[in-house]
């Protein structure tokens, strides 16, 4: 089991958050990994389930505070769901995806995720007026 490190950046290159999940295969697809990611964010919430979300998709029913997403009232999110927004947003630019410092851009694309692997998620601001 390889212990991938995953960062969110902004496109300047700044570092938002660091986290660290475990993967039991070395090969995924770029699908996979997101999927993996989602469900590793969304399980660490709803344990707690306090504070503010700071995952790679705004759950539904929540509202951006400045380190995430705050959900009101405050309840369980649903991974099936997020994973599906997460996809949606990778397919639409809503992020792009490092990995191992390359730009992977299918999700149907095998990915190697072995000892020293990392990516990065770079997270998208939307121009505002156009």
């Amino acid at each position: 089991m390889a212990l991938l490190t995953i960062t969110d950046e902004t496109s300047s290159g700044s570092i938002i958050s660091r986290l660290e999940i475990e993967i039991a295969r070395e090969m995924l697809t770029v699908r996979e990994l997101i999927a993996e990611r989602v469900r590793d964010e969304v399980t660490a919430y709803n344990a707690r389930q306090t504070g503010v979300f700071n995952g790679l998709v705004q759950p539904t029913e929540s509202e951006r505070v400045l380190n995430g997403y705050r959900l009101r009232p405050a309840k369980l999110i649903d991974a099936e769901q997020q994973t599906y927004r997460a996809l949606e947003a990778f397919q639409t630019n809503g992020f792009f995806l490092l990995v191992n410092d390359r730009q992977v851009e299918n999700l149907d694309e095998e990915i190697w995720l072995g000892a020293g692997a990392t990516a990065s998620f770079v997270k998208l601001t939307p121009l505002v007026g156009g």
